[in-house]
């Protein structure tokens, strides 16, 4: 993509629909005249009065205690330096983002138009009653270091610097992770820190802090080796200079234990690297481009382990895994800061995470068989789901321990539950979904690629390197559309009414009439099929010329079924074709079948939708917690609508009894995990969260994915086409940009998943 592109779209997206990434939301009713009395005057009087007696209570009347301000003044932005207030608000508009969808934290931003190290912590101290915690963000040092230090001092919140410590925690982690693996000690190895900035310091404050000794260390500026003798040093680097005489990093690094780098790229180099002791830890965090290039490093030294601040490389030390989590068990708490201990302690909740088996939810996202703890995991990675239950407790209790906490907890297990329901309100899933195509992207053939919105989904996978699209339509304005587009890639576009594409025509035809000359179909019948795309488009995936196939945008759903059905076919046992649907939701993904294909399907056909959409949780790393539904609750019908899920319900316990399934269950009692478990409480699904919704027919699957979609806004992935012979996947009508590039992952995932399954059958 051009630099040119990227900013028009970065430009869009900030822009459009409404400005900015963030915005309030009520969480009271407020429909009826009562509701608004309640919510403003007179009812509003009652919680001010409550709160006048004892200030404590804005926490029980407020949103105080779940409200974190993310707060600069923008003299240290990214890479973007000091750009001004103004110029910072899109950053913190998007830290605010991310306290959010990771620990459903609501952050709110506050650029100060101040470089003045007074009025900055004045100004922070009258607005801090707003506010359960601070969030410091680009703040240059040596400014940064006395803010945090005197508002940590002067107020009663968490106050955090997240450009010091959010580094300093997650490569903390790693470091004593990759000790272990070395089995080399923290208080013996030698360490060099490039770079003498926020990070840098907070970074090696926190390993000495875990026992790095003073006389180990050796830190470097812009200028060379800190030392004693150099003159006009900051207290910070003082604290830090070495009485050694050296003066460079080449002198720095022979044989030194770790590396860590803070600085800028490609100041390492392979003659470096090899002075450096057995099993070197070199940490590479300069951001976009590290101190020395990943593959170089791996390639110079076999026994490295090597961390970067990149997300296409093993080990990324990413202050997400951090700063969501430290503050959630904070606030949780009510603590009145965020100190030592609580840092510590997140270093190592952080730490031992990394050890435990990880889940295949996380394998899957990161295209990995089995990530298991060693060389190329020694952190977790940040789409793990057991960050949300695992940092905040342990940070709380060290609140807890350390006396800081004004409001302790006593029940561990519940507040697990409540952690692990806030993390349920976001799209982890669709990032999820682009990462795992991303690693083995596939051929996808676009049955319509010369309608706009097609193109521009077939444009952003390719860009993404979620798949390589092939083009079919119209040549003349597919490539118009292409230079509207700015889509200039060297890819495949194929006519298939063009002279050029006789010769697959007529091949794809004989293949075609062989399969199908016993149901009616003449050679001449399917040259002439072979000239529309939906059948030209499913014989390229049949005959391996494409991995996978995207169709539906701009026709009705059976006029493009039926060409699939025709050309592809059932996979062998399966007696029914379903479709399922990924609804994002506030509670999670639920995953609902079949909303789009089988009109009235018997029991035994129910039992199948079912089986064969717990196979789509378990491919996009879920276990299936499945409720086949109806109008009626374990047996309180005996209409025939009724007793048929019923029966579906004892075909999957007697044939799938691994499978977590019940029914016939009403939806609201499936949903409601309080409601079921106190109705019925003999049902597998007691006490548990259900995440698939098996309907009883059509319309029901039908009208309730698009009353979701519509009415609550929910995100929809599908309809995920299951039981065909190969991956194809059929869009609903009009569908938008965004829902065909996750259907073109979905493709993609699809047929490496079919891959897989092929090998496995070849190896044995």
């Amino acid at each position: 993509m051009s630099k040119q592109k990227t900013r028009r779209e970065a430009l869009v997206y900030h822009a459009k629909p409404q400005p900015g990434k963030i915005k309030i939301v009520p969480t009271k009713p407020y429909a009826t005249q009562r509701d608004l009395g309640l919510a403003y005057s007179p009812g509003v009087a009652e919680p001010c009065l409550e709160i006048a007696k004892n200030k404590d209570n804005v926490y029980k009347y407020t949103a105080k205690g779940n409200i974190v301000a993310v707060i600069s003044n923008g003299t240290a932005v990214l890479g973007l330096g000091d750009i001004g207030p103004e110029a910072s608000k899109p950053v913190m508009e998007g830290k605010c983002l991310l306290f959010k969808i990771f620990a459903d934290i609501d952050g709110i931003d506050i650029e100060l138009d101040t470089t003045d190290v007074e009025k900055f912590i004045e100004t922070v101290k009258i607005i801090a009653p707003t506010f359960g915690g601070i969030n410091l963000e680009d703040i240059k040092a040596p400014e940064a270091f006395e803010i945090e230090r005197r508002l940590k001092e002067e107020l009663d919140i968490p106050v955090m610097h997240d450009d010091q410590h959010g580094t300093a925690i997650i490569s903390a982690a790693a470091l004593l992770n990759a000790l272990v693996l070395t089995n080399k000690k923290i208080g013996e190895v030698r360490i060099v820190v490039s770079g003498a900035g926020a990070a840098a310091v907070s970074c090696t404050r926190l390993y000495k802090a875990f026992g790095a000794k003073d006389e180990n260390i050796v830190m470097l500026d812009s200028k060379g080796v800190i030392r004693r003798d150099r003159e006009n040093l900051s207290s910070e680097k003082l604290e830090f200079a070495t009485d050694r005489k050296i003066d460079t990093l080449e002198e720095a690094m022979k044989d030194a234990d770790v590396f860590i780098g803070l600085s800028v790229k490609d100041i390492v180099s392979v003659e470096m690297l090899l002075s450096m002791a057995k099993d070197p830890i070199v940490f590479a965090m300069a951001n976009p481009d590290p101190e020395i290039d990943y593959n170089l490093a791996i390639k110079t030294r076999k026994d490295i382990i090597m961390a970067t601040g990149r997300s296409d490389h093993p080990n990324q030390v990413n202050n997400v895994l951090g700063f969501p989590f430290i503050f959630r068990g904070a606030l949780d708490v009510r603590a009145t800061k965020i100190n030592e201990a609580m840092k510590m302690a997140a270093v190592k909740a952080l730490a031992e995470l990394t050890k435990e088996p990880v889940p295949e939810q996380v394998n899957i996202a990161y295209g990995q068989t089995r990530l298991t703890f060693g060389r190329d995991y020694i952190i977790p990675k940040p789409f793990d789901p057991r960050l949300i239950s695992e940092i905040p407790p342990a940070v709380a209790k060290a609140a807890m321990e350390s006396g800081v906490a004004k409001m302790p907890i006593d029940d561990w297990d519940k507040y697990r539950e409540e952690l692990l329901q806030r993390s349920g309100n976001d799209n982890k899933i669709v990032r999820l979904l682009h990462d795992r195509a991303r690693m083995n992207p596939k051929k996808i053939v676009y049955a319509e690629a010369d309608h706009l919105d097609v193109l521009k989904a077939a444009q952003i996978a390719y860009e993404e390197g979620l798949a390589t699209p092939i083009l079919l339509g119209n040549k003349a304005i597919i490539a118009e559309l292409m230079k509207e587009l700015e889509f200039d890639a060297d890819i495949l576009v194929i006519d298939s009414h063009a002279d050029e594409a006789n010769d697959k025509r007529n091949h794809y035809a004989s293949k075609y009439f062989e399969n199908r000359q016993r149901s009616g179909v003449s050679l001449f019948g399917a040259r002439a099929k072979m000239r529309e795309r939906n059948y030209f488009a499913a014989m390229m995936v049949l005959e391996g010329d494409a991995d996978g196939m995207i169709s539906g945008y701009s026709r009705a759903y059976p006029t493009v079924v039926k060409p699939v059905f025709e050309v592809i076919g059932r996979a062998a046992n399966v007696k029914k074709v379903s479709t399922v649907n990924i609804m994002i939701t506030e509670r999670g993904p639920l995953f609902l079948a079949d909303t789009s294909i089988n009109i009235d399907p018997s029991a035994e056909e129910i039992a199948e939708i079912a089986k064969m959409t717990a196979n789509v949780a378990v491919t996009f790393g879920f276990n299936p917690v499945m409720a086949l539904l109806s109008y009626a609750n374990f047996g309180s019908s005996t209409h025939p609508r009724a007793t048929k899920v019923k029966e579906a319900v004892k075909i999957l316990h007697t044939s799938n009894p691994e499978l977590v399934v019940d029914g016939e269950l009403q939806i609201d009692f499936a949903l409601n995990k309080e409601l079921h478990q106190g109705k019925f409480p003999f049902s597998k699904l007691s006490g548990k969260k259900v995440n698939t919704l098996i309907f009883p027919n059509l319309e029901s699957a039908n009208i309730t994915y698009k009353l979701l979609k519509e009415l609550n806004q929910a995100d929809s992935i599908g309809p995920i086409m299951v039981g065909l012979r190969r991956s194809v996947h059929i869009l609903q009508l009009g569908a938008s940009v965004d829902e065909m590039v996750n259907m073109t992952a979905v493709a993609v995932i699809d047929a490496q998943e079919r891959e897989k399954r092929k090998l496995a059958r070849t190896q044995k």
